[in-house]
């Protein structure tokens, strides 16, 4: 029986754009879900007007990372979450935020993805956790695989970039920009070195060859726990586009040439070693059918106002 094709090849898409505008977003964690949100807003504000077509914003975004989330119940973040529905919709925006989110009893660490009608069209859940993640949060089980408007992206959070093949594999599924929403939570001396710029994300994106988005939160978290900061958007051949300090908010925007973004390297590896390729072939189908399942669970939730024409670059 021949191979089945890869992933990329199973059912050809019409041309997406040829460019796509997006803004990383570096912010301070305030002390309370209603203070994130206004700050969400503000920075998505700014970020539209500056023609940003998708928006990211650190992990645990709507809670800040050091949120006791043992308190936390779907009661109260429902609502804020259906207020990120809305305000995708308002500023006809891609919205990625990350944040806490609810499936039947389990709490995830996610990455929630709005489209321009506020509809949640991806959820990735946060597989990869650390040991604080484990006091609150199911760890996931898929990958993540989304269109923003007809570019494929994926995306992984804050640690898992430690784990190369969470980025592989969306590449490997035609992804052309990785996502990485990211909140530190280090002792001062920690965070200082990691300011030294040796986190592995231009070796991400360039290995893959995709463009790559980082949004980080900056300055104290609480209890005597920093974040780097350092936001930054990166070309496929490893070169930053933008950089944010290690003080300051930012949002920081840049236009991604897609023709740039090949992905030449992870889809090679569908074709050789044929032995390794067969196994890889085999399995993405089955990935991406999960990451579907996982998805269609969670618009049903937030459906957002449907019927919005999506412009194109």
């Amino acid at each position: 029986m021949p191979n089945p094709p890869p992933p990329h090849e199973e059912a050809p898409r019409p041309a997406g754009p040829s460019a796509l505008r997006v803004a990383a977003v570096q912010m301070v964690f305030a002390g309370s879900i209603g203070a994130n949100l206004a700050n969400i807003e503000q920075a998505a504000i700014r970020a539209a007007r500056r023609g940003a077509q998708a928006i990211l914003f650190p992990e645990c975004a709507t809670t800040g990372y050091a949120f006791d989330f043992g308190t936390l119940t779907p009661a109260v973040l429902d609502p804020a979450l259906q207020g990120l529905s809305r305000l995708a919709s308002r500023l006809r925006v891609n919205l990625l935020v990350g944040s806490p989110i609810f499936r039947g009893r389990r709490l995830h660490n996610a990455l929630l993805v709005f489209d321009r009608t506020g509809r949640l069209v991806h959820a990735y859940a946060k597989c990869q956790l650390t040991p604080s993640d484990h006091r609150w949060f199911t760890p996931g089980e898929g990958i993540s695989r989304f269109d923003l408007d007809g570019v494929p992206a994926g995306a992984f959070i804050c640690h898992e970039r430690r784990y190369p093949e969470l980025a592989r594999v969306p590449v490997m599924a035609g992804a052309r920009i990785l996502f990485h929403p990211n909140a530190g939570m280090d002792p001062l001396a920690v965070s200082r070195r990691k300011r030294g710029g040796r986190d592995g994300i231009a070796v991400r994106a360039f290995e893959n060859a995709v463009f790559y988005v980082f949004a980080n939160s900056v300055g104290p978290q609480g209890g005597g726990r920093w974040s780097a900061g350092d936001s930054k958007i990166v070309r496929p051949d490893g070169r930053v586009l933008r950089l944010a300090d290690h003080r300051s908010e930012a949002v920081l925007v840049a236009d991604l040439d897609l023709a740039a973004a090949t992905g030449k390297y992870a889809l090679e590896s569908l074709e050789h070693p044929r032995w390794l390729a067969r196994h890889w072939r085999r399995i993405l189908p089955d990935l991406l059918r999960r990451a579907r399942r996982q998805d269609a669970w969670f618009t049903r939730r937030f459906p957002g106002t449907g019927g919005a024409e999506v412009p194109r670059t």
